[in-house]
């Protein structure tokens, strides 16, 4: 959302003014589009690269997007974004032909660079990734909002129309992530790749429904997000994450359909653009508005081209996954693009031109063998595929024309890379780039490896050996070395313990380490119930709490020893129960408690365990042996590096 003077809408008569002026713009653009005023005679494309910024130390988010900005010298590319630890750059539009690929991933690497440079300085690095895996849930906090009024604005809008208590991510995959958050900057862990490309008027419906048809096989093979605060969800949980965190819904007795902002659509795309705008304005309230001091009919009247900026600003805060643009060219013409947004970042600059040559040839070449693609496929199997690629990625299997079922590496080896390739040869791309990038996706589909199937399997090996943290640390660590190689993702060696060379948990918190897979009981609980579990599960320590999930007590395996051993000494068989022995107030942390701190809690107490507590929640444990595997994992380094 790139427009600075935004605000929320007020009072009525600041709503009444700015939707006058949104459809006073949609008939300017009806206008404009019947007497032909748009571009025609050329085909541009164009990109975004968003990015994650992470301290070397921790490989954490470096909140540092305003002062890395303050250094950055003559670089209007470059912009920030949602959260402090993004930012954003544009690359130039360009003529969609010749050299335009190599030229696009060149300049992605320039100015990576040039951040790169300035980030050296704050001993921080970049990452491309569709989500940031060292994330953690206190890093979206609003503290950490990038500090713009236009954020600001999006995000009390946001909250405004939320119709629940909170925003809820439920995402199911290899594991489950459920969990509330207080405010929609959960949107700021994407970072995506969007590409553009610009479609004359007479061809944007047949090329939009194209756009819906090829998000599922793009998604699948370019996944790059399977990992959210160390949970292994979707290969593109993206697409989850970014709906749930802007879903303002919430459920209710009767089924009403409501679509959440961030959209796949509704059905096959009819008539012409504003098609999609009208939809977007009948369905979704304004969030935003601003003072609007162009009248675009009186401009259409006078022979000008308007901005448009009511209906622009309200796009922004609609998120379909192919998006409609307006724009106004460098020789004052109109155009119109498609907005592809279903590419995560990454993994490399190489990997990111290659998926934008995939989406941009077979768009094309799609486009020369199709002239109504709703002929050949059904609108709710395009909605099935896209769901189905974020879920499983590469290992998805469509429905593709004529009902056929076809699985991903078979599509696009057979039919979608020839007509990718046959697109591009169309725009009279270079040949020996047409060869680089596809063969580029050639390989992944053959080697069946994705940046979501690398990081999955590197991340699963890792849990198995160490921490959670030190396991998301490390695969962070890995992207960014293979990253400042742009090798593409299908060659990445799985990630090893030696890709950590310089972790530092010191600064770190509690809710890295601690576990969540609690086994709890209550205060009616029988004690030698407690003692089976104790033994079943082979735990030292167990957390008591009431119906609602807060703490209210702890149970130990000595509590437990002593307790069986006068019993024994009595010879009693009275029914003991968990509130007779255990201890009522036990000694806790909360998540956000420096790991330094919770280990001198315990020494200076002399316990092994430490409940950690949200409020009266319980929602994790840390123990000595918890502290043990970290001491363990640092000496090991540091004899690693006395040895070298």
């Amino acid at each position: 959302m790139g427009f600075q003077k935004v605000t929320t809408v007020d009072n009525q008569q600041e709503m009444l003014s700015f939707v006058r002026h949104l459809l006073d713009d949609v008939q300017a653009f009806e206008y404009m589009l019947e007497h032909d005023w748009f571009e025609s005679d050329i085909t541009r494309i164009g990109a975004e690269q968003e990015m994650c910024l992470v301290d070397n130390k921790t490989f954490k988010p470096a909140t540092i997007n305003m002062e890395v900005l303050a250094k950055l010298k003559d670089a209007p590319w470059c912009v920030t974004e949602l959260a402090k630890f993004n930012l954003e750059t544009n690359l130039s539009p360009r003529e969609f032909t010749g050299d335009c690929l190599a030229q696009m991933e060149q300049e992605n690497i320039d100015y990576l660079a040039r951040i790169q440079e300035v980030l050296d300085g704050f001993d921080a690095s970049i990452v491309l990734c569709g989500i940031l895996p060292t994330l953690r849930k206190h890093d979206l906090e609003m503290h950490n909002l990038t500090p713009h009024d236009r954020y600001y604005a999006l995000m009390a809008a946001i909250q405004k129309h939320l119709l629940g208590t909170a925003f809820e991510l439920r995402v199911e995959g290899v594991d489950e992530l459920l969990v509330k958050h207080d405010s929609p900057l959960l949107e700021a862990c994407n970072t995506s790749f969007q590409v553009h490309l610009q479609v004359a008027p007479k061809d944007f419906v047949k090329m939009y429904n194209i756009a819906q048809t090829l998000a599922a096989p793009m998604i699948s093979i370019a996944a790059n997000s399977p990992l959210v605060f160390g949970r292994r969800l979707w290969a593109e949980t993206r697409i989850a994450l970014f709906q749930q965190s802007l879903d303002t819904r919430t459920t209710s007795d009767h089924m009403r359909e409501r679509l959440p902002r961030v959209n796949f659509g509704s059905g096959w795309l009819r008539g012409d653009i504003t098609q999609i705008y009208k939809e977007d304005i009948s369905r979704f309230r304004v969030l935003l508005a601003g003072h609007i001091e162009e009248d675009s009919l009186k401009k259409i009247k006078e022979g000008v081209v308007p901005k448009l900026r009511a209906l622009q600003i309200h796009n922004s805060t609609v998120y379909r996954w192919n998006r409609p643009c307006y724009g106004i060219s460098p020789n004052g013409k109109p155009h119109l693009r498609i907005e592809n947004r279903v590419l995560p970042a990454g993994p490399t600059p190489v990997d990111a031109a290659a998926n934008a040559a995939f989406w941009l040839g077979s768009m094309v070449g799609m486009g020369l063998h199709y002239n109504d693609i709703t002929k050949h496929i059904d609108f709710d199997d395009v909605r099935d595929n896209f769901l189905k690629s974020a879920k499983f990625g590469i290992d998805s299997t469509f429905n593709w024309f004529k009902d056929k079922k076809v699985p991903v590496p078979e599509l696009i080896l057979k039919e979608l890379l020839p007509l990718a390739k046959e697109g591009l040869k169309h725009q009279n791309v270079r040949p020996a780039d047409i060869k680089k990038y596809l063969d580029i996706i050639e390989a992944r589909a053959r080697e069946h490896k994705t940046g979501a199937r690398w990081a999955l399997r590197s991340f699963t090996t890792l849990k198995n050996e160490v921490t959670i943290d030190e396991a998301v640390s490390c695969l962070t660590a890995a992207m960014i070395k293979n990253q400042k190689q742009n090798t593409p993702v299908h060659t990445w060696p799985e990630t090893t313990l030696a890709d950590l060379e310089d972790w530092r948990p010191s600064k770190l918190k509690v809710e890295e380490f601690m576990s969540t897979d609690l086994f709890t009981v209550q205060r009616e609980d029988l004690i030698e119930l407690v003692a089976e579990i104790m033994n079943w599960r082979r735990i030292r320590y167990m957390p008591v709490e009431d119906s609602k999930g807060e703490l209210v007590g702890l149970v130990s395996s000595r509590i437990l020893l002593r307790h069986f051993a006068r019993v024994s000494k009595l010879q009693t068989e009275q029914l003991t129960t968990v509130q007779d022995i255990m201890i009522e107030k036990p000694i806790t942390v909360n998540p956000d408690t420096p790991i330094m701190d919770a280990m001198r809690k315990m020494q200076q107490n002399q316990i092994g365990c430490l409940p950690v507590v949200k409020g009266k929640e319980l929602v994790g444990i840390i123990t000595e042996m918890d502290f043990l595997r970290i001491t363990s994992r640092l000496m090991e380094r540091v004899e690693k590096r006395s040895g070298a």
